[in-house]
């Protein structure tokens, strides 16, 4: 006669369902953690392909350039710049300070979130502007030369 020992490591449907629970609702409240990090260069700055002063140089970034944070590993940075590069920066070299770089040909800064609004500006590819406020579908914007408006998202990276 064989004698039926309940299994140790079975689990229930229960136990099984309230397991994911529990990983569906960590995953929730961290969702805030997986949020895009903008921050903006400094300073002129040397890029490199590891975080070492010893890796390979690729090149200088300029000051102002708004760049994405990847990676934070022992004061060095690993950021994506609004072309898709990837690269490791020292964390002094930036700012908390958030800018936003045109994308388009040519971006429309106008007064109000309106397509209709009056137009305060032009601004060219690769000009940089000063985020001053992030709203649904545009962003409230300043021009280094004081100019201010509202650019549509998508004509800017840096959101």
């Amino acid at each position: 006669m064989v004698i039926r020992r309940p299994c140790q490591t079975c689990y229930t449907k229960r136990d099984i369902l309230r397991v994911a629970i529990t990983v569906f609702c960590v995953l929730l409240l961290s969702a805030p953690a997986l949020a895009l990090d903008f921050l903006s260069v400094a300073t002129p700055a040397v890029l490199f392909d590891a975080p070492s002063t010893k890796a390979r140089p690729l090149f200088v970034i300029q000051p102002g350039t708004p760049v994405e944070r990847i990676v934070s590993l022992d004061g060095w940075i690993k950021i994506r710049d609004s072309k898709g590069d990837l690269a490791w920066i020292e964390k002094k070299y930036l700012s908390e300070t958030r800018q936003v770089i045109v994308v388009e040909d040519r971006a429309q800064i106008r007064a109000a979130t309106d397509d209709k609004a009056a137009l305060v500006f032009e601004a060219e590819r690769d000009v940089v502007l000063t985020l001053l406020e992030a709203l649904p579908g545009w962003a409230r914007v300043r021009h280094r030369d004081g100019q201010q408006g509202f650019i549509k998202s998508a004509q800017a990276w840096g959101l």
